[in-house]
């Protein structure tokens, strides 16, 4: 199989499909290539039933659809799946499901990408099919394969352990001693899921955490458009401090650099609370140092002590493979070993030879809508 498209986007998430509206609102056809076998997977299969977006909805809405005015200011899963939803019908996007991309190459005799992917729509191995296109989308997001860290003695351990992305809710740990593992908003989150749930919860907390509130994030947006980056990050610094108080007192490691700063250095999210600090303060969550080994249920931590937990959630984040399958020089390349795009790349979306990426710069949807609309009105210029 040999198909031909004008555009191929990789990617079927809220980036990809954000592509896809965008390529749509300017009639620019389009093949966008998914893995899995529904657009946005994480959001509809993976993602723990509490979850609210934590911006503005109108911060979180892709090209030409707004987010219904009487929703939420902060829409929870539920409500924003059924956003994508009505997006991908509202165009018409037909994604080709099943389809794991193995790599991308631009050839030069021809002028067009070369994309060899698999159908995975029957498991194993797969047909191999080759799809090729004058321009390309890379558009497989930041959270992209879950991963779980090498820890000594895991695969000795009794209990249940997971990842983030199958963890749905603390129904079923009532009274069972839980631990977390990764204090990003998805960690603290699940924390507080169990807590409130009743399990007797632990989370692991390494480095440094910048707290906020959804209000603190809102009036820091505002800030930096009228007054210097430093002053802005530091009136919120402030205001979490005084919101927050010293959360070093119950084992969280206090930030020497502020949330923004830690954000475009290290791609590191602040942290926005829902009530978890509430209950580390009141000790319904313990904070405990990293993870040294496990031996069966006793997890050893780096302080020399033990617990023993009946289940553990690996909240760590993702890899992204991207550059095992896009086949180009590391000069013309958009991104990082990391999959994120390269500081050094001026506009953050174009590459060369019709390369582009979309939501690939730690600006989330807001990011990806922007990119979104740039690569496809850039298409657009060069038809």
């Amino acid at each position: 199989m040999n198909e031909e498209a004008e555009v191929i986007i990789v990617g079927g998430g809220p980036s990809g499909i954000a592509a896809a509206g965008a390529l749509s609102s300017l009639s620019i056809p389009f093949l966008l290539l998914e893995r899995a076998d529904c657009f946005a997977p994480l959001w509809q299969r993976h993602a723990y039933d509490r979850l609210h977006i934590h911006l503005p909805k109108h911060t979180c809405q892709l090209p030409h659809v707004p987010i219904p005015a009487d929703w939420p200011r902060y829409p929870p899963k539920s409500l924003f799946v059924q956003y994508l939803q009505h997006y991908v019908a509202h165009f018409r996007i037909s994604p080709v499901y099943n389809r794991s991309v193995e790599s991308a190459r631009y050839d030069d005799a021809s002028g067009r990408w070369r994309v060899a992917a698999r159908d995975v729509s029957a498991g194993g191995e797969g047909a191999a099919e080759e799809y090729s296109a004058r321009f390309l989308v890379v558009a497989t997001g930041e959270s992209c394969d879950a991963f779980v860290p090498e820890v000594e003695g895991l695969g000795s351990f009794g209990g249940k352990a997971m990842h983030s992305t199958e963890y749905k809710n603390g129904k079923e740990f009532a009274n069972k001693e839980v631990l977390v593992v990764g204090s990003g908003n998805s960690g603290m989150e699940i924390a507080l899921d169990l807590a409130s749930h009743g399990a007797i919860t632990s989370i692991v907390v390494r480095s440094p955490v910048n707290f906020v509130t959804r209000e603190m994030l809102n009036w820091a947006v505002v800030m930096v458009k009228y007054l210097p980056f430093n002053w802005a990050e530091r009136l919120t610094m402030i205001a979490s401090r005084l919101w927050f108080g010293d959360m070093s007192k119950f084992g969280i490691p206090k930030p020497e650099e502020g949330p923004f700063t830690m954000k475009m250095k290290y791609g590191k999210y602040p942290l926005v609370d829902v009530g978890t600090c509430k209950k580390i303060r009141s000790g319904e969550i313990q904070v405990l140092p990293a993870v040294k080994s496990i031996k069966g249920n006793e997890v050893v931590f780096e302080n020399g002590n033990s617990h023993s937990f009946d289940a553990i959630v690996f909240a760590t984040g993702f890899k992204r493979p991207t550059k095992q399958w896009l086949k180009v020089k590391e000069e013309d390349c958009l991104l990082n070993d990391d999959g994120i795009v390269k500081p050094s790349c001026p506009n953050k979306w174009k590459g060369k030879n019709g390369l582009y990426c979309v939501g690939l710069s730690r600006r989330g949807f807001l990011g990806a809508a922007l990119d979104a609309q740039s690569v496809a009105n850039d298409i657009k210029g060069l038809l």
